[in-house]
């Protein structure tokens, strides 16, 4: 790499890196604070809190990282034109080229990290995210359950007398969620255990009264010792793990005898291109802002214009990506739409960026079939130089 590419990609990865950080602290804390309350409700430590928000990083940073990497060229082909670099070295006869490799190189860096994250590090997150919440749901009633307060959760009641460290004395639950078949425990004392990836609440010295639905026939069983599956009183229902919290590899080769992919089978589609398309973003941003900002410009030509273009055009790609894993969801034929503007987009940047004399000729004429409109002049980046 020459000098002066070493410059120009030094300048860039600096800027991605602090846009980064503050992007990715500013929604992270946002993201964070929807968490807060299931979290501290559940009586849960400041670690525990930072864990489970901090898994969230790898999918928020696969969405941002593309657009800081758009801010970060953006700013980088800024500076340099106002401090007219671009014109000496425009001037000196460097090839467009030779300005466009420091970008595209961050961009590959930057594809091969969201690669990363999208295809490996982020559905192990959620994975991770999924069973952390669901541990924590599974022990409400150390946290949620208030001592000496009833308290009612979608046909659950739930009480106790007093909490003496981890053991609950005077545990009454009665589950009312089958009409059918009306439970009431009862226990002395109680407590949680976890056994693998499941929590149950252990009673001691108390009874199961079972009462049919007319009321006069009740049934009771007295225990030493009983065990409830906690999952089994959350209100909460398990469908099983999303596609987005699904490895790459079941993805590619899903189980056709699991009930979740029999019924969405076109969202496991979806997401798996999702992923895969998720690597062509970084590419399509330095791409864009080289096309709109590339070029140098005078003092007397607005920058304006080609920053507020490229940053429409990255976000219509952007969206346009969204809206195709959406149409694919209902029509996997349609899997070709995902990646569809991504490639279009690259096609377009490259002619602009290095058949601009060709371009030039194409707004004459247009300038000259429809006149001399604002929005036909971002596609002639350098319409003077050096002056």
């Amino acid at each position: 790499m020459k000098l002066t590419e070493r410059y120009i990609f030094k300048i860039a990865i600096v800027a991605f890196i602090a846009c980064l950080t503050a992007l990715t602290g500013v929604i992270w804390i946002t993201s964070a604070l929807r968490q807060l309350d299931l979290l501290t409700s559940k009586g849960q430590t400041i670690l525990v809190f930072l864990y489970a928000t901090i898994l969230t990083l790898p999918g928020l940073i696969v969405f941002i990282a593309p657009f800081t990497l758009l801010i970060a060229a953006l700013y980088t082909l800024n500076r340099l034109n106002s401090d007219s670099e671009l014109i000496v070295m425009s001037a000196s006869g460097i090839k467009p080229a030779s300005l466009l490799r420091p970008f595209l190189l961050l961009g590959l860096i930057i594809s091969v990290l969201v690669g990363l994250l999208a295809l490996y590090l982020n559905p192990l997150a959620l994975q991770n995210a999924r069973s952390l919440t669901n541990k924590i749901r599974a022990d409400f009633i150390s946290f949620f359950v208030k001592e000496g307060q009833f308290a009612n959760l979608e046909g659950l009641t739930i009480h106790y007398r007093e909490k003496a460290g981890d053991i609950l004395k005077g545990m009454v639950i009665q589950d009312r969620r089958d009409p059918n078949s009306v439970m009431t425990y009862l226990a002395e004392r109680s407590f949680t255990r976890d056994v693998g990836e499941r929590s149950f609440l252990v009673l001691e010295n108390g009874s199961v009264q079972r009462q049919t639905p007319s009321g006069h026939d009740v049934s009771i069983v007295m225990f030493e010792r009983y065990s409830i599956d906690l999952s089994t009183l959350q209100a909460q229902t398990d469908l099983g793990m999303k596609p987005s919290e699904r490895t790459t590899w079941q993805l590619l080769f899903p189980n056709p005898d699991d009930p979740f992919y029999q019924r969405f089978s076109g969202r496991f589609v979806s997401e798996l291109h999702e992923r895969l398309s998720s690597v062509l973003y970084p590419i399509v941003m330095v791409l864009v802002a080289f096309a709109c900002l590339g070029s140098a410009r005078t003092t007397r030509q607005g920058r304006g214009m080609a920053i507020s273009m490229a940053i429409l055009w990255a976000v219509l790609v952007r969206f346009a990506g969204h809206a195709a894993k959406n149409a694919v969801m209902s029509n996997q034929s349609l899997v070709w739409l995902v990646y569809s503007a991504s490639i279009i987009s690259i096609l377009v940047a490259l002619v602009f960026i290095f058949q601009e004399a060709r371009v030039q000729r194409y707004r004459a004429r247009l300038n000259a079939i429809f006149g001399n409109f604002l929005f036909w002049r971002w596609l002639s980046p350098a319409q003077s130089k050096g002056a």
